[in-house]
């Protein structure tokens, strides 16, 4: 405490020698005697300070006094501690930043953590021993780079090493309304193996993941340009339709028109190579296409499933010799000239193969909810245009694998099974088996 008291009356003293000096008048000595006058001299003297030309002790100028040297200021001032206040220094960083010394506490006032503020939880602080937790340096956009992590965990990999994973199962319209039509539409007339044939799949072809193939078959007598409809509606929602020009009984038609197409699916150049999933193939059609459907799904490996609209084997037994690997569907009208045939070919006890009876009512006008006096209501024709939403579900189920549509048509109540006819009058009425 003395050797800052001491060290103020000095700079204190020197201060009034130098106005005195600048003939600042009296009035400033006066000041200055006033500044020391309080200060005993035995607090201050030690040995005159002889002048080296004269051999004479030095005489102040102001006071006229004897200029005496004081015992505690012949030491050399620490060059660490502050010439104003005589306090210690912290060591001092760059550009002028004087860092506290370790261990020190903020002085009474200083900026301490409001009571209830956020403070560090232990172990935050960074340590002496661990510089990496507070290196911080400027990039070359003037950023500042993230304090290093304490954690051992190494850092993530960069998304570019990353392989993505390819999407699983085959291509579908992110849209998932069976009742209406989305992507455009390539179609084409007149193509296939016997030129009779049409085509239809998605304008815009998916990059990542192939497509679903669907075989269509025309009712006898009928050419597949009128059912152009379910074709392109199948074709909006990513599967790639090929529809024979005619449905004889068998596989006729049905195992030419699939080996042409795999055929595109395997040349270079063809917009469709390598863009089909051969093993994922399905098989429609109305009254006699629907029989060609049923034998294909019988007789060739590439096709999985089948959904025969307004048709049914007439002998009652095709459906026993599907695989029990693969499924089938079948829909028909109240009304329809096929609803004996497509209720016998599905509840013949032999039928082994997941299956569903589905069936179209309501359509009649009147007031008996189901027609059953011949071709009335939903007849024959009710399949492939008024019900053709059953045929895109069921493809997008047991071809795209799209499982949550399982309860549209398995169970006690859903979309295919007391649902409304979307679009038409009247309900579904559906019944399934070994699912």
């Amino acid at each position: 405490m003395k050797k800052n008291f001491i060290r103020v009356v000095k700079l204190a003293f020197v201060t009034a020698s130098a106005l005195a000096f600048m003939n600042c008048g009296d009035s400033v000595a006066d000041a200055v005697d006033g500044a020391l006058g309080g200060l005993s001299s035995s607090s201050v003297v030690g040995e005159p300070v002889i002048d080296p030309v004269t051999g004479e002790p030095m005489v102040d100028p102001v006071t006229g006094e004897i200029i005496y040297t004081n015992p505690e200021s012949s030491a050399a001032m620490d060059p660490t501690d502050n010439p104003i206040t005589g306090e210690e220094n912290g060591d001092v960083g760059g550009e002028g930043e004087v860092v506290p010394p370790t261990g020190d506490t903020p002085a009474e006032g200083g900026d301490t953590p409001a009571e209830g503020g956020d403070v560090p939880a232990e172990g935050d602080v960074p340590t002496d021993n661990n510089p990496s937790d507070v290196v911080t340096s400027s990039d070359s956009e003037g950023g500042v780079t993230e304090p290093a992590s304490s954690t051992s965990e190494s850092a993530p990999e960069s998304s570019s090493a990353v392989v993505q994973e390819a999407p699983k199962g085959i291509f579908l319209a992110n849209d998932t309304d069976e009742n209406k039509d989305y992507m455009e539409v390539e179609y084409f007339t007149n193509t296939g193996d016997n030129g009779g044939a049409i085509l239809a799949y998605p304008k815009r072809l998916s990059e990542t993941q192939k497509h679903g193939v669907v075989l269509w078959g025309p009712g006898g007598g009928s050419s597949p340009s009128q059912y152009e409809g379910i074709i392109r509606r199948l074709a909006s929602h990513g599967f790639v339709v090929i529809a024979t020009s005619e449905s004889p009984d068998g596989t006729g038609r049905g195992k030419p028109a699939l080996d042409w197409l795999e055929k595109k699916n395997n040349t270079p150049g063809d917009p469709l190579y390598q863009k089909l999933d051969m093993t994922k193939v399905g098989a429609s059609g109305h009254s006699m296409g629907g029989l060609q459907s049923e034998e294909m799904l019988i007789n060739d490996d590439r096709v999985i499933t089948a959904v025969l609209n307004n048709s049914g084997d007439m002998a009652h037994v095709d459906g026993t010799k599907v695989p029990a690997t693969k499924t089938f569907a079948i829909v028909y009208g109240e009304g329809g000239m096929e609803r004996p045939n497509a209720e016998a070919d599905y509840g013949n006890p032999g039928v082994k193969a997941p299956a569903c009876l589905i069936k179209m009512t309501g359509g009649a006008v009147g007031a008996n909810p189901e027609c059953q006096n011949g071709e009335c209501g939903w007849g024959h024709g009710s399949g492939p245009w008024g019900g053709m939403a059953a045929t895109v579900s069921w493809m997008r189920w047991h071809l795209g694998g799209e499982d949550f549509r399982k309860a549209d048509f398995v169970g006690t109540s859903g979309a295919y099974i007391n649902g409304p006819i979307v679009g038409g009058p009247g309900n579904w009425k559906g019944q399934c088996k070994n699912f």
